[in-house]
């Protein structure tokens, strides 16, 4: 029947040379199999089409030398690791939603928002350290705040998990109004400015890491850098909103992410 049975056969209703691993004529479309024969695999294609699937393609970063894989951050990111896509913001709904619901109350009683800012000395309400991270004067200033802690908050949260975000503003927050406290006579600080710069820097920590080692990072740096400076420009509009609680807060960021940073990574 085929003149060449490793390249065509031939269709018994119209004579014409078709391919082997067909089951219908395209000339005529009489049927030539019931079913098409496998395609031969050796040895070589077994073991590429595995390496192909276990694989990742690379990417490259500014310098183009390095590849994505190469950096053990981006392995973790390739693994599943340190990535939580399938997680909700549970923590970070639940900052908003406290902030949001002490801005209705307060505007509902006044008075309650001098019984949580931290204005004047402290006098043993430690306490007042962690509850100013919640309550805003201005609009303006509590939109700003907490749509950085919206993003920066969700990010880290999906990287870390919320026992990590919640450390990270409560922590970045409070030694920001700690730290205020202790150097000015009658301390004003109000507001989540100083935990919302601690969540960003938290977050930027690797991306950080990354371009200073000329690799692959997936942030938006520029982005991350005008943030940053619209909320350390707001207390000079704002004088609740303490300078010196968000470079602090900055600063706790920067130290716990750079923590996490290295504990994922232990050769650097």
């Amino acid at each position: 029947m085929s003149s060449g049975a490793d390249l065509f056969v031939v269709c018994k209703q119209c004579g014409s040379e078709v391919s082997p691993y067909i089951t219908e004529c395209p000339y005529c479309g009489h049927r030539l199999r019931r079913r098409a024969p496998e395609l031969p695999r050796g040895k070589d294609a077994t073991s590429a089409g595995r390496r192909s699937r276990r694989l990742h393609l690379p990417r490259f970063g500014r310098s183009g030398e390095r590849s994505v894989l190469a950096s053990p951050r981006a392995r973790r990111v390739h693994s599943g690791t340190s990535l939580r896509l399938d997680s909700r913001p549970y923590a970070t709904s639940a900052l908003l939603a406290a902030s949001c619901a002490l801005w209705v109350i307060f505007h509902a009683r006044p008075i309650l928002y001098f019984e949580l800012a931290l204005i004047g000395p402290l006098h043993g309400d430690w306490w007042k350290l962690f509850s100013t991270q919640f309550v805003y004067l201005n609009g303006l200033y509590a939109f700003v705040t907490l749509l950085a802690v919206a993003i920066f908050g969700w990010l880290l949260e999906r990287r870390r998990g919320p026992v990590v975000t919640l450390v990270v503003f409560l922590g970045a927050g409070a030694t920001g109004a700690l730290v205020a406290s202790a150097v000015y006579a009658v301390p004003f600080v109000s507001g989540g400015n100083g935990a919302a710069l601690g969540l960003l820097a938290a977050w930027a920590v690797p991306d950080l890491m990354d371009a200073r080692a000329g690799n692959y990072y997936e942030g938006d740096l520029l982005g991350v850098a005008a943030i940053a400076a619209l909320l350390l420009v707001i207390p000079y509009a704002r004088p609740e909103a303490s300078w010196l609680a968000g470079v602090m807060g900055a600063v706790v960021g920067l130290v716990l992410g750079f923590g996490m940073y290295r504990l994922d990574s232990p050769e650097r």
